[in-house]
């Protein structure tokens, strides 16, 4: 009886997990740690955006990186000014540890300055990217 009762407080406590993490996933949101960080166009390989820069950070095997590419490059093209910079996580390790980037694909929306104003890990749905450049521009 009592390993019933340790398999249903397991299960349950897994299935909130899950349901945070999944709410969680993909919302672009501000991050405190993010204040005063800045990426120029060294750092980036490509130039800033003249009024905002979306920055994807992906994988080789990253299959939410694919339709993420699709979204941010679709709201690049609607934006004037937006530009969409994707950059392989691998090939960049040290800039993935010095922005805390945990899984792919995290999406970095940046002002003009380069100033990381917003940031979003899992695939962001298109209305959030556009909310959020409202921010940046």
């Amino acid at each position: 009886m009592t390993g019933i009762v340790m398999c249903v407080a397991v299960l349950a406590a897994a299935s909130a997990f899950g349901v945070l993490h999944r709410r969680r996933s993909g919302r672009v949101r501000v991050r405190v740690r993010d204040d005063g960080k800045r990426l120029g166009a060294a750092e980036l390989g490509e130039s800033l955006g003249e009024r905002a820069t979306l920055v994807q950070f992906s994988s080789a095997f990253c299959a939410p990186c694919r339709a993420t590419r699709r979204v941010l490059g679709e709201v690049a093209g609607l934006v004037p000014g937006v530009a969409h910079v994707e950059i392989d996580a691998e090939a960049h390790l040290d800039l993935v540890r010095r922005l805390d980037i945990l899984k792919t694909p995290t999406v970095l929306v940046l002002d003009a300055d380069g100033r990381i104003v917003r940031r979003a890990t899992g695939q962001p749905r298109k209305e959030e990217v556009i909310a959020a450049l409202g921010e940046a521009v």
